[in-house]
């Protein structure tokens, strides 16, 4: 789905508040090492990156700032950052809005839990509207709905995950308003391209799976799904609720009119979630469900598994649903499929759960990319494991702040350098900004403060997230840029991003490629900035 003839969001509330947690606060000094494409020589490492004059100039700048806080922090939001391919879109949101949302809406807080209720407001609960004009209630609701003031020496897994039910009766009311506010953050962010994740005809699916029941022959229970067109109808339902949310998110934009908002240019993409701790027959239901969905309209593009990887229920059904992917895949070989997989640590489960699941997702779900993936090296033949996911440019989706947040790892206990040393692609992502209390421009300055990393491999992540994103068309890059760096195809190679496109082939593939559309787009963003900071490295 793209943002302007035909997408979903809202108009701007309250702006997004950015606290700090701990250690993954912004960094205020980055090291001056060297900028290897790969840090270390490892089993796949590729040959060293070439840098431009351009791009060692602007290096130049980054080192030079790392003792300036103000502008370190301004050269991360400047930064064109590609696209963010690992966001949930309730937890996106900022608290602040969602609090607005709820004081719009005449919710309720239940006065112990925090938890929004819908009206009307019974004993033991206040108007969500009080937080307005009490500070004290607006402070309580923003540290119940998000990782605010969390101690950071507490593991925040239940906190985190707590949330969501928080408020949740808050989100599923209005798509394109959320969408609206995360869009924003995006574009503030110098981001092109935005994949998240919602439920799709959630209640639908439920009444479906209660029907049907469960067969653990996937091949008849998807018949059972598809008799009497029983599935098509939740398809059919899926896309009247995207246009509600489109509808929704360029009546609050002004889409289309002389005050549109520059939200109305991003490009945005569905993925269809599943939740995971649910009952077989409904995780199944959702997944092909979602799947159909990415396979009938262009906005939905991938499926994806949900909540806490780590539950009982979800321990005990990982290996089905690895099979229930498999299996759906081989129905729907249009639709993408990413997964949620290592989200795990020791300590957190017992190590017999640390052995597989990234494997599984690759190997049985056949999965195109994995997120977070955390408990890498804990897992079986896990160098085996990063080989298959580099050899089939598997991409990883790190969101460095939720897996601190979630997990309590960071640093070198993070195999974001190892997965990078194997070359897996690797792409930076936010999970639920929101919640976590950040964006995308502290990701990136936590990966370069925290891993030495220079403007140059910068660049080269923020590319691998439009590279590695679900969107149609060939690519501007030519082969496996992971191993052997961003070379433009031939047809673009003597254009000058951000100039005119003189060749006609260049411009055939840009102009049937959304992909390669967008990289270019990218690539033009990327001129701007080096000419702006190499000038100021002088």
């Amino acid at each position: 789905m793209s943002l302007q003839p035909s997408s979903a969001a809202r108009r701007r509330g309250v702006p997004a508040v950015l606290g700090t947690l701990g250690a993954l606060s912004l960094l205020s000094a980055l090291p001056a090492a060297a900028y290897p494409a790969h840090p270390a020589a490892g089993p796949a490492a590729s040959p060293a990156r070439q840098v431009t004059a351009a791009e060692a100039r602007t290096d130049a700048y980054l080192r030079s700032a790392r003792n300036r806080p103000a502008d370190l922090r301004a050269f991360f939001r400047q930064l064109p950052k590609g696209g963010d391919l690992h966001n949930h879109l309730s937890g996106a949101v900022s608290t602040e809005y969602l609090i607005e949302l709820a004081a719009e809406d005449g919710l309720c807080v239940d006065t112990a839990t925090l938890t929004a209720q819908a009206p009307p407001c019974r004993t033991g609960t206040r108007p969500a509207g009080d937080a307005r004009t009490d500070p004290a209630l607006h402070a309580a609701l923003v540290r119940a709905w998000s990782m605010e003031d969390f101690p950071a020496d507490r593991n925040g897994h239940d906190h985190f995950f707590d949330t969501f039910g928080k408020f949740g009766e808050v989100t599923w009311r209005h798509r394109g308003k959320l969408l609206a506010e995360v869009a924003e953050g995006v574009v503030r962010g110098n981001q092109f391209y935005l994949e998240t994740m919602v439920t799709p005809a959630s209640d639908g699916a439920k009444s479906l799976a209660a029907e049907v029941g469960w067969n653990d022959d996937l091949a008849a229970l998807h018949r059972e799904l598809l008799a009497g067109g029983r599935l098509d109808r939740l398809v059919a339902q899926a896309r009247e609720e995207a246009d509600a949310g489109d509808a929704e998110f360029r009546a609050a934009e002004q889409c289309g009119t002389s005050r549109a908002r520059p939200t109305c240019g991003l490009v945005v993409r569905w993925i269809s979630q599943a939740s995971r701790g649910s009952a077989p027959e409904r995780v199944f239901t959702q997944l092909a469900l979602g799947m159909r969905l990415a396979e009938a309209d262009p906005r939905f593009v991938a499926v994806n598994l949900v909540q806490p990887e780590d539950w009982d229920s979800s321990l005990r059904d990982y290996g089905l649903q690895m099979r229930m992917v498999g299996y759906l895949r081989t129905q729907y070989p249009q639709a993408h499929v990413t997964l949620h997989a290592g989200e795990l640590w020791p300590g957190l489960v017992k190590p017999e759960h640390l052995g597989f699941h990234i494997r599984q997702a690759v190997d049985v779900a056949r999965t195109e990319r994995v997120g977070h993936g955390v408990d890498l090296v804990h897992e079986d033949d896990w160098q085996g494991t990063a080989r298959t996911m580099a050899a089939r440019r598997v991409a990883v989706e790190v969101p460095f702040s939720s897996n601190a947040q979630i997990l309590g790892v960071r640093g070198a206990d993070h195999p974001f350098s190892t997965y990078r040393r194997y070359g897996v692609p690797v792409v930076l992502a936010t999970d639920d900004p929101g919640v976590s209390r950040i964006d995308i421009s502290h990701e990136y300055q936590y990966a370069a403060g925290t891993y030495g990393l220079g403007y140059p491999e910068l660049k080269d992540l923020a590319r691998a997230s439009l590279e590695y994103g679900f969107l149609p068309g060939a690519s501007l890059w030519q082969g496996d840029p992971t191993v052997r760096g961003y070379q433009r195809v031939p047809a673009c190679r003597g254009e000058r991003p951000g100039l005119p496109v003189r060749g006609a082939a260049c411009r055939h593939l840009l102009n049937g490629s959304a992909k390669a559309r967008l990289e270019w787009r990218q690539e033009a963003a990327f001129a701007a900035f080096e000419r702006t900071h190499a000038a100021a490295a002088h």
